[in-house]
Parts: structure tokens; sequence; C-alpha cells
């Protein structure tokens, strides 16, 4: 099945391990990617926080555009998922907003018919290729490592059905089902602090603290996550946390798609393992070749 691709703006930049493993994993299994044609920002919350028709302009663009194609978007940044979700969902259920917007896309050579459904890789993984399937193309066993799955306060709120909003379970289960042990991790859906990192940096430093310590003090060996803001915070800021609150951390932090993809037999390089700040040695992993 093919679908069309919205990497975004941190997938093409701070997020680039993890364009290059959805885009591996998602062709090793037999599905397309086809990014969209001149895509533009999602216009992030910021937007949505000024101007509500306009971000629904700039967001709108992009589902107008995926339309012409006739396929489903992926958007793998939990951000932009969100975003387009949010967006498709207003349009679908507001005419007045509807039409405003399509009146302004209409001077560009645009319009939304409203024919698109915006996914996330990891519920078409689950849902559209299946677990099994996807355990049985595995290459590499996952045994032997211990996992915090991190999924984030963004792509299972608001309620979408996307996965259960306390305690969701879909990289729980693939990672399973790939071989990985699944730690206890209360704080699976806690949020990192987003920007306060740069906004109120104490407050961000001690949101993600805890979120460090929790995986730590369960034994886990990386964390992984699908969201690239909650990566680079969790991962880039271990240091200044160390510093600050006189703690000892350092834990990889890894997006689910590089982890998925070295099961399914990426190399690291392929899967954009050398991007990370905190190595992470991926024959930890595995001991032998599944045969």
């Amino acid at each position: 099945m093919n679908y069309s691709y919205y990497p975004g703006c941190s997938l093409e930049a701070s997020a680039k391990g993890y364009d290059e493993s959805v885009k591996y994993v998602f062709s090793k299994l037999g599905h397309e990617l086809i990014e969209i044609d001149d895509w533009n920002c999602c216009g992030a919350t910021y937007y949505m926080a000024t101007k509500e028709t306009i971000s629904l302009v700039i967001s709108a663009r992009n589902l107008a555009i995926a339309e012409k194609k006739g396929l489903d978007i992926i958007a793998p940044c939990s951000s932009c998922y969100t975003i387009l979700y949010k967006t498709n969902h207003i349009l679908k259920n507001n005419r007045i907003l509807r039409e405003k917007v399509n009146q302004a896309l209409r001077k560009v050579g645009l319009e939304y018919h409203l024919n698109v459904e915006v996914r996330h890789p990891l519920e078409v993984l689950v849902n559209d290729v299946g677990i099994e399937t996807i355990a049985s193309k595995a290459k590499k066993s996952l045994g032997g490592l211990k996992i915090a799955q991190y999924y984030g306060c963004q792509i299972v709120r608001p309620e979408r059905g996307l996965d259960d909003k306390d305690d969701p379970q879909m990289m729980d289960n693939l990672c399973k089902a790939l071989g990985a042990e699944n730690v206890y991790f209360p704080m699976k859906t806690q949020c990192c602090g987003g920007m306060l990192m740069t906004t109120y940096p104490d407050v961000g430093l001690g949101l993600n603290k805890k979120l460090l310590e929790c995986a730590k003090e369960n034994g886990a060996d990386i964390i992984i996550t699908t969201c690239p803001l909650c990566q680079i915070n969790l991962e880039a800021y271990q240091n200044k946390i160390n510093k600050k609150f006189k703690t000892d951390i350092k834990i990889p932090v890894l997006f689910f798609t590089q982890i998925v993809g070295y099961a399914l037999g990426g190399t690291p390089r392929e899967l954009g393992l050398q991007r990370s700040l905190i190595p992470f040695d991926p024959e930890k992993i595995s001991r032998e070749e599944l045969r």
C-alpha cells in the first residue's frame, strides 16, 4: 500500500534519523511513502494559539495537495500529526470554517474536499501492516534489550481512538513481538515540557529529569519515542540535568522506527543511529541473527 508522506520541519533537520528510519521500515515492509509535493510547515501549536483561520489554511494546504494523490497522509512528528489531524477534524465538522479555508486555498488553485485521513506511522504499522507480519520479517531479535516506551502527551490526546490515552500499548506490543523486554514506565504519556526547555528551562529540566529517572530506575537500556521534540529534550539536555540536579543519567533516546528498523535488518547508518548524541551500540540488541 502507498501513503502520502509528510515529513515536517523536524524530520528535515534535527530528527533526520527519524526520517531515515521511517522510510527504511516502510520500504522493507513493501509500502511506499510518497512525499507531498511542495509541503509547508504544519503551523505547529503557535499558529493555532494566534489566529485559528490562518493556522487552518496553512495546515489545510498540505491536506489539499495530498488529496490530489488519493492517499492517506502519514505524519511521523507528533506535533505535525496532531495539527494535521485537528485541522482535518475541524474542517469536517465546521462548514463555516471549511468555506473560509477553501476560499483562501482557491486563491492558489487549491481546494480541500475532506477525502484524506491523517495517520501516524505507529498506528499504520500496528493496524495496517500488523505486528505479526512485522515480526515474521525480522532479521534480528531485540532479545536482551530493556525498553521504556515514551509516547509523550500528543499522539493519544485528545480522544482519537489511536490508543488508550493513559496507558497506550502499541509500541509496547510491537517491541515485545520483536523480542524486547518492556520495563515498567508509568510516565509514558507525561509531558516532557516541550518548549519550556527554552522559555522556562528550570521547569523543563525538572520534567525531563523525572522521565529519565523513571526509565533508569526501572532498568531501561534505552528510551524510544514517537516525537522529535520529546526525543531532543530527553537526549540533548542530559548533561544540563546532571549538572543541575547532581544526577548521573546517561541513557540513549531513539525513535521507535530506529529499533524496529534494526530488527528488520537495517544498519546503524541506514537508520540514522550515528546521529545520536548519546551513542547506542546496536549489538547490545541481539547476539545472533535470526534464521
